[in-house]
C-alpha cells in the first residue's frame, strides 16, 4: 500500500476524485465490486477507493490467465490477484472465489472480461452472476457494487487526474429469478451511469 497508493499513484496522478465510496451495508454482507475495465490502473486505483486503509478489507482480483504472465503476474499476485480460464474456468478456481466471498472478503469482477479502453459497448461477460448465484448456497447476503472508472486522458499519462464513482449497491437475492441476460443488462446500465458521473468529473 505504501508504494503503490503513497508514491506510485501520488506522483504519477495530479488529481484524484472518489465518489460514494460509503454506502450502507447489510450485516456481514459479502461484497463484489463490479468496475469498468479502462486501464491496467484500475486495480490499484480501485483498491486505493476501497481497500483496507478505507474498509479494513482487502480488494481480491479476479483475472485472466492471460494478465498473469511474467512480471506483470508477479506484481498482480501480490496485490491480491488470481487468475480464470474465461473458456473453462476450473472448478478449483471457483471454489476459491465462492470461499472468498464466504469469508466476507471483496472480491473483485470486471464483467466486462477485457480492459476497454474506449468504453466501446460490450456484453458482459456471464460469470459474476453466476459465481453469486453460486456463493448465494454459501452465505446470506451478497452485495454488488457498480462502478464507473474515468481517466481524463484515454490512456492515462503522467499528472492526469481519474474518478471513481460508486453505485448503489445491489442485493443479489433480490435478483435470483431473472436470466443471465438480464441481470447483465441492468447491471450494465448501472456501471455506465456511474462511468458518465466519473467521466464527468474528469472533464470528458
Amino acid at each position: 500500500m505504501f508504494v503503490t497508493q503513497d508514491i506510485i499513484l501520488r506522483f504519477f496522478f495530479s488529481r484524484k476524485k472518489i465518489i460514494n465510496n460509503i454506502f450502507p451495508l447489510p450485516i456481514n454482507s459479502s461484497i463484489i465490486l463490479a468496475p469498468t475495465h479502462r486501464s491496467r490502473w484500475d486495480g490499484l486505483v480501485l483498491t486505493m477507493a476501497m481497500g483496507r486503509r478505507v474498509t479494513n478489507k482487502d480488494c481480491r482480483f479476479m483475472v485472466t490467465k492471460s494478465e498473469m504472465k511474467g512480471i506483470q503476474g508477479w506484481f498482480l499476485r501480490r496485490l491480491g490477484c488470481f487468475s480464470i480460464n474465461q473458456l473453462s474456468p476450473s472448478l478449483s478456481t471457483l471454489r476459491y472465489a465462492i470461499d472468498l466471498i464466504e469469508k466476507g472478503e471483496q472480491l473483485v469482477v470486471f464483467p466486462e472480461g477485457k480492459i476497454n479502453k474506449y468504453g466501446r459497448k460490450l456484453v458482459l461477460k456471464e460469470g459474476l452472476y453466476r459465481l453469486a448465484r453460486l456463493a448465494t448456497k454459501k452465505t446470506e447476503t451478497i452485495t454488488i457494487i457498480p462502478i464507473g472508472i474515468a481517466y481524463s486522458k484515454v490512456s492515462p499519462k503522467f499528472r492526469s487526474e481519474f474518478c471513481l464513482s460508486f453505485g448503489q449497491p445491489i442485493a443479489i437475492n433480490n435478483y435470483l429469478n431473472i436470466t443471465i441476460k438480464e441481470f447483465n443488462k441492468f447491471l450494465h446500465e448501472k456501471m455506465i451511469i456511474e462511468e458518465k458521473i466519473a467521466l464527468k468529473n474528469v472533464g470528458r
